[in-house]
């Protein structure tokens, strides 16, 4: 359904979007300012979130430590992360940004063909570490659209980093999924990327989520969806009505009404 994308796509989507991160949080007169309704934080510690992430990675990746079994843990793990930080000065921020994710990265290009796992608390399965540099891209592109909302400021989301964005998602998903212990009907999704070949299914059953399996039932929703609209409402940014009535999104099949259902089950699930 979708062919393997090479680690080195990661790294250089990884290493484009924290430079145009970078270039955003650099040129803002007022980084205390707040984010608005969606965080307490200001954008400063936005930034100081960010930047404190490659570093994060790079235990996960070494095995120093591992992603919480629970999406809502992460909370604080993020607020440590504003607690400890030694400055807010956000050149300094992103200068660290910067130097951490060279690090990483520099670790990512070099792995041989028996590439690391993070563990997740509790689960036997994993998250391969090239592969979750498509979620630190989306932390840093959601991110940067919520930086650049707050000050007006142009961010232009690329499109092409969602079938990389997806992916590393891709990782947590079924994890996270299974322990948040909540009943929803068995249902399978097929989502379309516009615009390029990727093709996802979803298939929902007993609680446990399976993606792109071998066999599937006949999928009850088809989604299309613009690529970096479908980055937008993964991540909360955007809702999927506002996607079906602009047109950035579209769905059809034999069960409609799941389209805003099925956003709802990842809606916990922000990394």
């Amino acid at each position: 359904m979708n062919n393997t994308l090479s680690r080195f796509a990661y790294i250089d989507a990884a290493r484009s979007t924290a430079q145009n991160f970078v270039d955003l949080v650099c040129s803002i007169d007022n980084p205390d300012a707040s984010l608005g309704r969606r965080s307490k934080w200001t954008i400063a510690e936005c930034v100081g979130h960010v930047a404190s992430e490659p570093s994060r990675y790079l235990d996960l990746a070494c095995g120093a430590t591992a992603w919480p079994s629970r999406p809502s843990d992460l909370k604080d793990i993020y607020a440590k992360q504003i607690a400890n930080l030694t400055t807010r000065d956000v050149h300094k921020l992103a200068a660290r940004l910067l130097d951490d994710l060279d690090e990483l990265l520099n670790l990512v290009g070099h792995f041989g063909a028996r590439v690391p796992v993070m563990p997740v608390e509790g689960d036997c399965r994993g998250v391969r570490a090239d592969s979750a540099l498509g979620i630190l891209i989306g932390k840093m592109t959601v991110h940067g659209h919520d930086i650049a909302r707050t000050v007006g400021a142009h961010w232009e989301l690329d499109p092409g980093v969602a079938p990389l964005v997806a992916r590393g998602r891709h990782q947590l998903l079924p994890c996270w999924i299974d322990h948040l212990g909540e009943a929803s009907p068995d249902a399978t999704f097929e989502i379309r990327f516009r615009g390029t070949d990727e093709r996802f299914v979803y298939q929902f059953a007993d609680g446990h989520l399976e993606i792109n399996p071998d066999e599937h039932a006949d999928p009850d929703l088809y989604v299309s969806v613009k690529p970096a609209a479908g980055v937008l409402i993964g991540y909360g940014r955007m809702s999927p009505i506002r996607g079906l009535l602009t047109g950035r999104a579209m769905a059809w099949g034999p069960s409609p009404w799941l389209a805003t259902h099925l956003v709802k089950r990842f809606a916990p699930l922000d990394a």
